[in-house]
């Protein structure tokens, strides 16, 4: 059984979710504040394992025209880093909006921007996990048809 966990990449910050036992669903799980490649990369490591994740799932930011930008950039070579290091599959998505939208539901619900700061990229996370398990489990029931 699969079990994915899911990385919303920043500069200062990683947002991490993970999926439920069966996949039907996201669930944020905390907010990383990066220290240097070289921790950033054993955290990650840790949390496969805390997690047992079986796949890594890694929002890959684009313009809203699908451009790359120097995020892109950016989060692409950490996401090479983490292919590195990991022995267990890293998959890119696109995450256009995911952290837009999630800022706007944390204001929705009166949140500071000090309170923002510590959740909206785990929850960026979970929107980028729940649309990556949509696509998965509308796949793998298509296969069971």
């Amino acid at each position: 059984m699969d079990r994915f966990l899911c990385l919303d990449i920043g500069d200062k910050r990683i947002g991490v979710a993970v999926s439920d036992p069966f996949n039907t669903y996201a669930l944020p799980v905390k907010t990383y504040f990066r220290k240097n490649l070289k921790e950033d990369l054993r955290a990650v490591a840790e949390l496969v394992k805390q997690k047992y994740a079986t796949a890594v799932i890694c929002g890959l930011p684009v313009n809203f025209d699908g451009q790359e930008t120097t995020q892109t950039k950016k989060v692409s070579f950490f996401i090479e880093k983490l292919k590195e290091t990991l022995a267990v599959p890293v998959i890119s998505v696109d995450e256009r909006c995911t952290t837009l939208e999630a800022e706007e539901i944390l204001i929705g619900q009166g949140k500071s921007r000090e309170e923002r700061k510590q959740c909206v990229d785990s929850l960026a996370a979970t929107s980028i996990l729940e649309g990556f398990l949509s696509d998965f489990n509308k796949k793998r029931n298509n296969k069971g048809e």
